[in-house]
């Protein structure tokens, strides 16, 4: 019989992973890789991860932190000293995996570039996570988020006509740590096939490049640019917020022609509206655009925001509230994780991922050097 009580497998347990990090792009990966079991030695200056003073929301700890460093050890080392480097060294002589993402060349001046590694320790898989990648005219420039959108053209396209504007999250870092999760992954399973590790290179401009492939494809397949619309869809129309009675907006999507008739016929009560010129496809309805969102927006304004909701259901119509971060926090469908600190416990959106439907359980948040004594003791020699 299986037991059900039995805690789920954590698949990458007995997986040593040390991580000469800082800020977002690598903790994001080395976090994942905690969550499912590895064993992460997160090295850190004498004065920590420069993300620990992002700011001080959760109990006085960083959020920034809290978020990307539970179920790590934290090693304080200066790397550039003979003694700390020789033992990062008998760290790495039994790693799986080394993640670092220093100031461009920094590593390879400490000692540590990914070659050189890769030569030593044949079975380790190594990671730079880096701004703007190798071999170009950008490779020495620091490279921090909210550079990234701007030079990656996502800021372009993000916001209100009257100018460019910042998605709110670190998109860049985050797509980059997800990007180098799934590239060690991969890794893990080839060198399970050969006995080979691999060395991976991955840049926040390139994470955020792959998104950019839609906008990217279609100013180069149109020669039009992709216009900043705030809270629409620059090729889909109607596809945007409206607001109601009560002053709360809606979002709204329709995806095809048969979405719309029903909108129409339901919601908008005009069942003969799609055959009215200006509104008979999607295309005619962007050119369209301003005159389509006043006509669905006056509709709109006659219903409150749970009228509305119940008229776009019975349009099988899909739709979203725009919310704010109370509305978040109480949302119906948002998880949460409890996350031991320094501090105290903490409450933190669980990770998105369930396995067999449960959620990982996750791992401390370590204090600056928590783990020095335990570490230096076991890997003394």
């Amino acid at each position: 019989m299986t037991d059900r009580t039995a805690k789920p497998a954590r698949p990458l347990e007995g997986l040593l992973v040390v991580a000469l990090e800082q800020a977002v792009a690598a903790p994001y990966c080395s976090s994942r890789l905690a969550d499912a079991g590895a064993r992460v030695i997160k090295i850190e200056r004498p004065e920590g991860d420069f993300a620990r003073g992002y700011d001080a929301a959760v109990g006085g700890l960083s959020s920034y932190f809290v978020w990307l460093n539970r179920g790590k050890e934290s090693l304080v080392a200066d790397i550039k000293d003979p003694d700390e480097a020789a033992l990062l060294h008998r760290l790495l002589a039994k790693a799986d995996v080394f993640i670092q993402n220093l100031a461009p060349g920094a590593a390879e001046r400490a000692g540590f570039g990914s070659a050189e590694l890769r030569r030593r320790y044949p079975r380790l898989v190594t990671v730079d996570v880096t701004g703007y990648g190798a071999g170009n005219s950008y490779t020495e420039m620091k490279a921090y988020d909210l550079l990234v959108q701007a030079e990656s053209g996502l800021a372009s396209i993000t916001g209100h006509p009257a100018g460019p504007g910042r998605v709110g999250v670190s998109v860049c870092d985050i797509a980059c740590g997800m990007s180098a999760h799934a590239a060690v992954l991969e890794a893990l399973i080839a060198r399970s096939l050969t006995g080979q590790g691999s060395r991976l290179e991955v840049s926040l401009f390139d994470g955020m490049a792959d998104w950019m492939n839609v906008p990217l494809l279609y100013s180069e397949g149109t020669g039009r640019s992709v216009e900043r619309v705030g809270l629409a869809h620059p090729s889909i129309c109607p596809y945007g917020a409206f607001e109601t009675a009560d002053g709360k907006l809606v979002l709204i999507s329709i995806q095809n022609e048969r979405e719309w008739a029903n909108f129409c016929a339901t919601f908008m009560g005009e069942p003969d509206l799609p055959r009215e010129p200006g509104y008979e496809t999607n295309t005619i309805r962007v050119a369209n655009r301003p005159a389509v969102d006043a006509r669905v927006a006056a509709v709109f304004r006659r219903f409150t925001r749970e009228e509305a909701a119940e008229r776009l259901r019975a349009a099988k119509t899909a739709y979203g509230f725009v919310s704010d971060l109370k509305d978040l926090a109480a949302h119906p469908a948002l998880r949460r994780a409890a996350v031991e600190t320094p501090d105290g416990l903490a409450s933190i959106v669980a990770p998105p991922a369930l396995r067999d439907g449960t959620a990982p359980s996750l791992g401390r948040v370590p204090a600056i050097g928590e783990h020095n004594r335990k570490i230096r003791e076991e890997f003394a020699s």
